[in-house]
């Protein structure tokens, strides 16, 4: 996703936003879903599909942007700061593909969203 694009989903995200201040109209919130869905997945780099798709790629922004302010182990945040992060079958990793720096591997994508939903859960848990 280019970044017109970004901002024109993020613009339509505000505009729903808006109306659902004075009202509430389900067609819309449905939308707003679906494009908040489309900004979270933006660096997920294989298929969300089922019921909890939305609730995962929610976590996997949630994780960015916890590593954008803590940074990870051997990788400082200024790094993740400077080249973003994505999520593949096996691997998170610094940068925007696969062959980057690796944050972290895996054996399967679950392993990896269970990962990332703990990660931000300790977050969570540390700031209380």
């Amino acid at each position: 996703m280019n970044n017109k694009q970004k901002q024109k989903l993020e613009n339509r995200l505000q505009v729903i936003s808006n109306i659902l201040d004075n009202k509430v109209d389900l067609q819309l919130v449905i939308e707003m879903q679906e494009i908040q869905f489309k900004l979270n997945k933006e660096n997920i780099n294989f298929r969300l599909i089922g019921d909890n798709k939305y609730y995962y790629a929610d976590q996997c922004k949630e994780f960015e942007n916890n590593l954008k302010k803590f940074g990870y182990g051997h990788i400082k945040k200024e790094d993740i700061l400077k080249d973003g992060v994505c999520f593949n079958n096996y691997s998170i990793n610094n940068g925007y593909n696969q062959y980057c720096r690796d944050i972290k591997r895996f054996n399967n994508k679950e392993e990896l969203l269970g990962f990332v939903v703990g990660y931000n859960q300790s977050i969570i848990n540390n700031n209380n």
